[in-house]
């Protein structure tokens, strides 16, 4: 099921996306939230007529750098030999269609094409055998980086923090298994141009690891969203382009970059 968060006449719900064409999907308004047991009303809204949200507003964003060894080596870092996390704020999230705000503070900022993880219950030191248990679902991300920032100061808080750094979307996949999202094709373009091209399995550490590792230190908590690296080809983003992030088996995450005002 895909669930997607959306804003209609004023009003914020969840909504089950049906249909294949892009131009004939729908949302079944979802009664309560989708981490609970829920129903679907069989109220249905075209797609065409909201305005999705983020599809979830976690309560943190944990992110793992470096767990590609080709983007590790294209910017001259070594592999590192255990899980690498930092933090998103959750005011770096922003949806799809979204803009992507260029901070005044940087001159060279990166896109970085993620599957994104979203946790489904409350968790701490969960074993690797528990894992598929507290994965609510996955979505597509981009990690966009202030990299000369990055650089200059070592610690990422304002290179990878700023506030729209953080798209999320366009909706949750719930049918994936972890299996199966360990082996998909992740791309993004930069005005329809191919930037990044390569598969979920080229990950160092797996999914598993990523979630057995930091659950040993802090309590996730449901909606909490874990990045899990991007592959190779990253590179600069320009006022004015619009990047896409393609996921197989979950959909497609626009935005466009604008000027900060």
């Amino acid at each position: 099921m895909r669930i997607a968060r959306f804003s209609i006449d004023g009003n914020v719900a969840f909504g089950a996306v049906e249909g294949d064409r892009p131009d004939e999907l729908v949302l079944d308004i979802i009664k309560g939230i989708p981490f609970a047991d829920f129903e679907l009303s069989g109220t249905k809204v075209p797609l065409s007529k909201v305005r999705l949200l983020p599809p979830v507003l976690p309560n943190k964003v944990v992110a793992f750098g470096r767990n590609y060894a080709e983007h590790a080596r294209e910017l001259g870092n070594e592999v590192p030999d255990a899980p690498f996390a930092f933090f998103k704020p959750s005011t770096a999230v922003i949806g799809p269609g979204d803009e992507i705000q260029y901070p005044s503070f940087t001159e060279d900022l990166h896109h970085e094409a993620e599957l994104a993880v979203v946790i489904g219950r409350m968790c701490r030191e969960v074993p690797r055998e528990r894992v598929k248990d507290v994965i609510f679902g996955f979505t597509c991300a981009n990690d966009i980086t202030a990299r000369d920032v990055q650089k200059r100061e070592k610690q990422w808080a304002r290179a990878k923090g700023f506030d729209t750094s953080c798209p999320l979307g366009p909706w949750v996949e719930t049918d994936l298994d972890v299996e199966t999202a360990s082996d998909l094709t992740i791309q993004l373009t930069v005005n329809g141009e191919q930037r990044q091209l390569g598969r979920t399995s080229e990950m160092i550490h797996s999914i598993e690891d990523l979630i057995v590792n930091i659950s040993e230190a802090m309590t996730l908590l449901p909606g909490d969203v874990i990045l899990t690296g991007t592959p190779a080809g990253v590179g600069a983003l320009n006022v004015g382009d619009e990047v896409a992030v393609t996921i197989e088996g979950i959909g497609t995450l626009t935005n466009k970059v604008v000027k900060r005002g």
